[in-house]
């Protein structure tokens, strides 16, 4: 049992009330992640002041659910993992990409494939992408500019992930099919690094 509220509009506190109604009102929900968060309106704030950064950059509504899944893998948070495979759903990517993305691999995908690795690499090397990974990014069509929009998206995702783990809230109800939790054949997938260098 979490240790911390799942508030509603009305338990909140006050400084996090309207973030939350205008979050509801963005996406039709306020999500148990964000009620949790909301104990801490500087969170709560900095968090969706990130995420309308973010959405107003260059990368697609698609690409991002992508990054988001990348990290909640990476990160072990499932509330997020399932909540961005709705999103993914929502948002085109195909059954075939999310299914692997939720298994920690990148999809078969000429453009998807590459910025999965990519955020993936910048997770697991703590920033320091092996110059074949960012050589990969950018034949696959992303700029520089776009890579540096993966570390703010990398930044925001980490703040819903740990705060994920902190708060472990239960899955909203339109969450439930996407459940996941990371198998352990999953533990044995070689990291970013270590294909880097058995192709060395």
């Amino acid at each position: 049992m979490s240790r911390f509220q799942i508030h509603t509009l009305d338990s909140a506190p006050e400084p996090s009330r309207a973030l939350l109604a205008a979050l509801k009102q963005a996406v039709g929900m306020v999500p148990n992640l964000a009620a949790g968060m909301a104990e801490s309106p500087a969170l709560l704030r900095g968090f969706l002041a990130v995420r309308d950064i973010y959405q107003k950059g260059t990368l697609s509504a698609a690409e991002i659910q992508v990054l988001s899944l990348v990290a909640a893998f990476e990160n072990d948070c499932g509330w997020c993992v399932a909540f961005h495979t709705l999103l993914a759903q929502q948002e085109g990517v195909s059954a075939s990409a999310i299914d692997a993305l939720r298994d920690g691999s990148s999809p078969n995908d000429v453009r998807l494939g590459p910025l999965s690795d990519f955020a993936r690499a910048m997770i697991q090397q703590r920033g320091a992408v092996p110059p074949d990974v960012l050589d990969r990014l950018f034949a696959a069509g992303y700029t520089r500019a776009q890579a540096l929009e993966v570390v703010l998206g990398m930044g925001f995702s980490l703040m819903a992930n740990y705060a994920g783990h902190l708060i472990d809230p239960a899955l909203d109800q339109p969450l439930v099919s996407s459940a996941w939790k990371r198998s352990r054949a999953a533990d044995s997938i070689p990291s970013t690094m270590d294909r880097e260098l058995a192709h060395s």
